[in-house]
């Protein structure tokens, strides 16, 4: 009897969504690789990146920039902070906000990464067309509508210049 109930409920197609999570997650892994073999973090690039492409005034400007909780973004800020990378200060007109900036190491890790971003990027590319890859921005964008989010203005990375 299981094999029947398996068979009469498998899908004779997997499920776009775990295709998607499948994929999503090796792309991810390469780049968290990617990023590792440049010095980097997935969330030190945000944060060097949101800091160098957005005017955010405050630390809880930047968590909602990046997308995570202000705690969270604290603990990478201590360790970023400790490595040099970034110096946090109290703003003179209201001592409950942290104005965070980027150390010269801090501009020398972002364009580390920024190299290492763009080159991963060509990578991912290759062998599509310009055709191709509109069509997988229109899906994607598709997709995140179908489940309700859609929108959100500019990604960071959109206004980055190139060197």
């Amino acid at each position: 009897m299981p094999l029947l109930y398996a068979a009469a409920v498998r899908p004779a197609r997997t499920p776009i969504g775990l295709e998607l999570a499948r994929v999503a997650r090796l792309v991810s892994r390469a780049f968290d690789d990617a990023l590792a073999d440049a010095g980097g973090s997935l969330p030190v690039w945000l944060v060097l990146l949101n800091l160098k492409t957005r005017r955010v005034a405050n630390q809880r400007e930047l968590a909602g920039a990046i997308g995570v909780r202000e705690a969270t973004l604290t603990h990478h800020l201590n360790a970023m902070e400790s490595e040099g990378l970034l110096t946090r200060r109290r703003d003179d007109t209201n001592r409950r906000i942290h104005i965070v900036e980027l150390t010269d190491a801090g501009e020398t890790a972002f364009l580390r990464l920024r190299d290492e971003a763009i080159a991963f990027d060509r990578q991912l590319r290759r062998g599509i067309s310009a055709q191709e890859i509109a069509g997988i921005e229109g899906l994607l964008a598709r997709l995140a509508a179908n489940v309700g989010a859609a929108g959100g203005g500019f990604a960071p990375w959109e206004m980055v210049d190139a060197p």
